[in-house]
Formats: structure tokens, sequence, C-alpha cells
């Protein structure tokens, strides 16, 4: 899968936020807008919210943010189901379109 779109998963500590996970989800922009805005957290940084979830694009060799989510650890766990959820169906998809 090309990736030109990613989720980056930052965790909230007392330096500030640590990035521990990223996410390729694709090269196509509107569904990678769509996925994010289903995911559940908070676009408002809040005292619950540990975990920072970024959609990002790459330019260049460069991430650029589109759309920042603050999260606490449950929708944390419920928006990993969803991605990965969106990457098997992807990954699935265009291995079934490409031969």
């Amino acid at each position: 899968m090309d990736c030109q779109y990613q989720l980056a998963l930052h965790m909230k500590t007392p330096d500030g936020y640590e990035s521990y996970a990223e996410f390729c989800i694709g090269v196509d922009g509107a569904k990678a807008k769509e996925l994010f805005r289903k995911l559940k957290g908070s676009t408002a940084e809040n005292t619950e919210g540990i975990i920072l979830m970024e959609l990002r694009t790459i330019f260049r060799g460069l991430p650029i943010d589109i759309e920042l989510k603050y999260c606490t650890l449950d929708q944390v766990t419920e928006n990993c189901r969803q991605i990965s959820k969106y990457v098997f169906s992807s990954l699935n998809f265009l291995s079934h379109n490409s031969g």
C-alpha cells in the first residue's frame, strides 16, 4: 500500500507528547479525512485526552498536519480497531484488483 496519508499517535508525558505509533492509510485524501472524522476524540485539547491522534500527509518527504484529535485510552482502543478494519479492507481490495 502506497502511503501519502498517515495517522500518527502521540502519548502525553510530563515532557510533552511522545510519538509511539503510525498507521499508513493510503493515498486517497478524501478517504483519509473521512476515516479520521469517524474516529472518536475531541478536536479541542482537554485533560482526559492523553493521546493525540494526528492525520497528516507526506509532502516531499515531510509530514504536514491536517487534523488533530485528543483521545482517551478507551477512544484510542476503538479508533485502532476502526483503523485496522479500514487498512484490512483497503489492502484486500487492492490485492483483488491488482491481479
